[in-house]
C-alpha cells in the first residue's frame, strides 16, 4: 500500500470537511477551546479555507477545511487533497462531507506528488487513514502510475530521449512479465515505418518504435499508442522561444499510455495488451525532413508535409497503422497533438474523438466518475477535404487556422480501418498551476479513465 496510506480504523486527527451552511452545527459541537480558536481565526468554511485546531493542552486535535456545498455546481472531488502539503507531520482521517471517499483519498495522494530529481527531496509526512470501503491497493496503483507519467513528463529532455523512453517501457515489461521489442534507426525503413524514421532522423538520438505485449493471446486485444516526441523544436518550421519552453512534455502522450498500461497490468485485467510508443526527437540538422517533402507511410498513403511542426501525427500514423493490422477490439491513442485543442477547451479538459457513439458515452461518463475529465469533439467529415494535397494522398496540415484539433484527428483517422473501436485523446499533459490533486507540472491525462474503461469492459483475471 502507498506509504502515505494507513489502514482503515487507525486512530488519527480528524479533518472535518464542512460547507458554509453546515459550519454552525459543527462549530457548536466543538469543545470550548477549539471552538474559540476557530472563531478567533475567522473560519467561515469558505471553500479552500482551513484552520488547525488546538485542544486545551495546545496539541493539534482537529483540522477544519471549507468545501463547496453539494448542489448544481460540481465540487472538486480532490478538494481534501489540498491540505496534504500544508499539514504538519502526522496521521489524519477525513470526516464530514468528503463526497466520494475514494476520489478524496486519491486526491490526497496525487497532491502529495513531488518531482525532485534535480533538487533535495522534501518528503510529505501527512499520512491519511484509508476511508472505510476504499481499496488501498487500487488507490496505490492509480497514484503510482500517475506519478510515473508525471516523472517522465517532468524530466529534462537532456535526460529523457528515445532511449530513456524505451528504458521506461522495458522496466514495465520486466516488472509485469511482458514482452517488449524495439525497431531502431534505419531498421525502421526496413520494417516499413518510414514516417517515424523521417521525423527522427535529424537527431543523433535514434528514433524507434517500442512494442510491448502482455496477457493471454485468447483475451480481447486492447492496444494503446502514445506519442513519444522527447523534444520538439518544430523541425525546419522552427518554434519560437516561447513555443519551445515546454517541449520536453511533447512525450506526454507516451507517458499517459505507459501509465495506463501499468494500471492495466498491475490490476491483471483480462486483456491482451499491446503498448506502442513511437519515440523520436524532432531536431534540426542537414538530415531534417522538409516542408514540401512527400513521405511514404506504413499504410501506403503518401503524405505531403505542409509543416514539420505537425510531426506527432506522422509518427502516430505509422504506429496506428501497425496497431490496426491486427484489428484490436479497442484502440486508443494519446498525444500532446495540437495547440488548437487548448484554445478550444483549455489545459484541463482534453478533447477526444471517436466514431463509436457507445464508446464515446462511456468515456465521457467514466471521465466524470473518476475525475479524469474529457470532452467529445466531432470527426466532422466535411473538414476531411481540408487535408487534400495536389501532389499526394493527403497533407499533414490543413493549411488554415481553423479546426486544428479536428483536422489532426481526421488525419489520424485515415490510418485506422479494422479496429472495432478507436478513440484519440488530444491531451495537454501539463498543469499550468497547482490545484488539488494536480500539482503544477507534468500531468497524466486520460489514463485513469482508460483504465476504468478497460476494467469495466474486460474485468480482472
Amino acid at each position: 500500500m502507498h506509504p502515505l496510506l494507513l489502514p482503515a480504523g487507525t486512530s488519527a486527527i480528524p479533518v472535518h470537511c464542512v460547507a458554509k451552511a453546515d459550519w454552525p452545527g459543527l462549530r457548536d459541537g466543538l469543545p470550548p477551546v477549539p471552538r474559540s480558536f476557530a472563531q478567533a481565526q475567522g473560519f467561515e468554511a469558505r471553500p479552500g479555507q482551513h484552520v488547525l485546531l488546538p485542544d486545551a493542552a495546545g496539541s493539534l486535535c482537529a483540522v477544519l477545511l471549507g468545501v463547496d456545498p453539494s448542489g448544481p455546481r460540481r465540487r472538486d472531488p480532490f478538494a481534501p487533497g489540498r491540505l496534504v502539503t500544508s499539514l504538519p507531520p502526522g496521521d489524519y482521517t477525513l470526516a464530514g462531507d468528503i463526497g466520494d471517499a475514494g476520489l478524496a483519498a486519491l486526491g490526497w495522494l496525487l497532491t502529495a506528488y513531488r518531482f525532485e530529481r534535480y533538487r533535495k527531496p522534501k518528503p510529505v509526512a501527512a499520512r491519511l487513514v484509508l476511508p472505510e470501503g476504499v481499496d488501498g491497493d487500487e488507490l496505490t496503483n492509480l497514484a503510482e502510475a500517475s506519478a510515473l507519467a508525471r516523472d517522465l513528463v517532468n524530466t529534462s529532455a537532456a535526460d529523457l530521449g528515445p532511449v530513456e523512453i524505451e528504458a521506461a517501457v522495458r522496466t514495465l515489461a520486466e516488472t509485469y512479465g511482458a514482452e517488449v521489442g524495439s525497431t531502431v534507426g534505419d531498421d525502421l525503413l526496413v520494417a516499413n515505418f518510414p514516417m517515424i524514421h523521417a521525423v527522427g532522423r535529424a537527431s543523433p538520438r535514434e528514433p524507434r518504435l517500442i512494442d510491448l505485449h502482455w496477457g493471454a493471446n485468447d483475451h480481447p486485444r486492447v492496444t494503446l499508442v502514445g506519442k513519444g516526441v522527447a523534444f520538439d523544436t518544430g523541425g525546419l518550421n522552427l518554434k519560437t522561444d516561447a513555443g519551445m519552453l515546454l517541449m520536453k512534455k511533447d512525450m506526454g502522450g507516451a507517458a499517459a499510455a505507459i501509465a495506463a498500461a501499468r494500471m492495466i497490468m498491475q490490476a491483471k485485467l483480462k486483456v491482451r495488451l499491446r503498448l506502442l510508443v513511437p519515440a523520436v526527437e524532432n531536431a534540426v540538422s542537414g538530415a531534417s525532413f522538409r516542408p514540401g517533402d512527400v513521405l511514404q507511410s506504413r499504410k501506403g498513403l503518401t503524405v505531403e508535409i505542409g509543416n514539420t511542426d505537425a510531426e506527432g501525427r506522422l509518427i502516430l500514423a505509422d504506429a496506428l497503422a501497425l496497431a490496426d493490422e491486427e484489428a484490436p477490439e479497442l484502440l486508443i491513442d494519446f498525444a500532446t497533438l495540437t495547440g488548437a485543442a487548448r484554445v478550444a477547451l483549455g489545459p484541463d479538459l482534453p478533447p477526444f474523438y471517436t466514431h463509436d457513439d457507445g464508446l464515446a458515452a462511456e468515456i465521457a461518463r467514466l471521465g466524470a466518475a473518476v475525475n479524469d475529465p474529457v470532452w467529445r469533439m466531432p470527426l466532422w467529415p466535411p473538414y476531411d477535404g481540408m487535408l487534400d494535397s495536389k501532389i499526394a494522398d493527403l497533407n499533414n496540415v490543413s493549411g488554415g487556422a481553423f479546426a486544428g484539433s479536428v483536422t489532426a484527428a481526421l488525419f489520424l483517422n485515415r490510418f485506422v480501418e479494422k479496429s472495432r473501436s478507436y478513440a484519440h485523446f488530444d491531451i495537454y499533459g501539463w498543469n499550468p498551476s497547482t490545484r488539488p490533486g494536480r500539482p503544477e507540472g507534468g500531468e497524466c491525462q486520460a489514463a485513469r479513465l482508460t483504465y476504468a474503461l478497460a476494467r469495466q469492459l474486460y474485468g480482472v483475471r
